[in-house]
């Protein structure tokens, strides 16, 4: 009798190996050409981004100069950081996977938890912005990564430029274009940091209301605990941090919009309107526009992996993922609470006890969250100031041995009580945070790319890609001016209110 059952349900059920290559199968069919073949299409499949048909595409490099196909070449020079970007030394590469942790971790941060404030606000145009953003984030960040190669008489790729600041100081020039994109860079990165470090303070408050341990001493406790980053030495290791960041952020979705899918009964679909609040929205959206900025990072992260050619293939899930995440959690999270959504969603969950486990693996994403802007301004500064004499004022952190020397590792330490002492004394720093985002956000992730790739790319470019560009860099004005005045409003009624300790 058990032999016949077994035969029988063997039958009627699939092997399992075989039910797993159907399915991949079909996942295979619906992933773009470029993660499955490779080098192979990718020239078709990227063909309107930056150059004629003819020419070869970014992501149709090789790293090997095989035989009848173009490869790759670096920007010439003996200083090992040519090809790394802003993070330097290309000799540690990275895989795509590890590309698109950092990357997911720069656009799926702690601002997630506003997105169902943002749908309150904005409805259906909330929605809409946060996969418009990603799409528009997603093509600047290509584009960006283009206009650091151009084309050999060849017909090979030559990575030129190694950072943003290089494309900047050749479309604005030497002098103008470092300083320009090298400020608006530092103040992005470094409110980034501060902003991780209010948070875990706020959020830690938030988990012990009656402790008495206030939200400043909060912020010091997570300050000592980030500084062992300042012993980071390479992307790397950033890389691993980055993944169990996302890992945080997975639990914490699962947590949530477990909780919204069991209170499905009361949503109120109706709620979800049309109408934008033109007093609160614009501030939401300079919310959702900073969410996405990533293009900091990218010519350094394409600089440093191991197969360039994935690259495309790497920032277009990762746009899509972040696209799926933040509109079905704003979505489902103010169905939920409706015209109850406060403005960090984790204030509305039910129980003190629930909350305080969300605020508290918040606070760790936080912490994981920190390293990745923190070791590219640490970069910056030391490109800017710290590669040694005679190219800059000082001499270079590292040892010949590859160690830091002490004063450069105190330097960093310094950088880490840096950002928790401002952290600590800025009054109403979200709001700042929002007014000067509106500039360097818009600046960094919309205007800037497109303003270089027709300065760079011009002639080769078809009337479609110009006019999109132009387009993109009308947005970026229109989003940056709107932001700036909304945000000065708030922040002006904030400070006459006094400051919030």
């Amino acid at each position: 009798m058990a032999s016949q059952f077994f035969s029988r349900l063997n039958m009627a059920v699939p092997h399992i190996g075989a039910s797993l290559g159907a399915a991949w199968t079909s996942v295979r069919s619906a992933l773009p050409d470029s993660c499955v073949n490779g080098q192979r299409d990718e020239q078709l499949h990227f063909a309107k981004f930056g150059r004629k048909p003819n020419d070869t595409e970014l992501s149709n490099l090789q790293n090997n100069g095989a035989e009848g196909s173009l490869q790759r070449i670096d920007s010439v020079g003996d200083d090992d950081s040519c090809g790394g970007g802003e993070f330097g030394s290309s000799r540690h590469k990275i895989s795509e996977w590890q590309a698109g942790w950092n990357v997911t971790n720069a656009i799926q941060g702690m601002f997630v938890v506003s997105l169902p404030y943002a749908v309150l606000h904005g409805g259906y145009w909330a929605i809409t912005a946060m996969i418009g953003v990603a799409y528009i984030c997603c093509y600047t960040g290509k584009i960006l990564v283009d206009c650091l190669y151009v084309t050999n008489e060849e017909g090979q790729l030559v990575r030129v430029r190694d950072t943003y600041v290089s494309i900047a100081e050749e479309c604005f020039g030497r002098r103008v274009g470092s300083k320009i994109v090298n400020t608006a860079q530092l103040i992005e990165l470094l409110m980034t940091c501060i902003l991780y470090v209010v948070l875990c303070g706020d959020l830690m408050v938030g988990t012990f209301p009656d402790g008495a341990i206030d939200t400043r001493s909060w912020m010091m406790i997570c300050g000592i605990l980030l500084l062992p980053c300042s012993f980071l030495k390479n992307l790397h290791h950033v890389s691993t941090l980055s993944f169990w960041c996302t890992m945080a952020h997975v639990v914490i979705n699962v947590m949530i919009m477990g909780y919204c899918l069991l209170q499905a009964a009361t949503w109120g679909w109706s709620q979800v309107s049309l109408r934008i609040n033109i007093f609160t929205f614009p501030i939401s959206l300079g919310i959702i526009v900073f969410s996405y900025t990533s293009q900091i990072f990218l010519p350094s992260l394409e600089g440093n992996m191991s197969d360039p050619s994935k690259f495309h293939c790497m920032l277009n899930w990762s746009h899509v993922a972040a696209a799926i995440f933040k509109s079905l959690f704003g979505y489902v999270g103010f169905l939920t609470w409706q015209e109850n959504t406060q403005e960090v969603i984790t204030n509305n969950l039910p129980t003190q006890g629930f909350k305080g486990v969300v605020n508290f693996i918040l606070v760790v994403k936080a912490l994981l969250s920190y390293p990745l802007p923190y070791f590219a301004t640490l970069d910056l500064l030391e490109r800017a100031l710290f590669k040694g004499r005679p190219d800059t004022a000082f001499p270079s952190m590292w040892a010949l041995d590859g160690d830091l020397k002490v004063w450069g590792l105190a330097l960093r330490v310094g950088l880490v009580v840096f950002t928790t002492a401002m952290a600590i004394s800025i009054p109403h720093f979200a709001i700042l945070m929002g007014f000067i985002g509106s500039f360097t956000g818009t600046m960094l992730s919309f205007i800037w790319p497109c303003y270089f790739h027709l300065k760079l790319k011009g002639p080769t470019l078809d009337w479609g890609t110009v006019a999109y560009d132009c387009f993109v860099i009308f947005l970026g004005v229109l989003f940056g001016v709107i932001g700036i005045y909304y945000s000065f409003r708030a922040l002006v009624g904030a400070f006459q209110i006094g400051l919030p300790f």
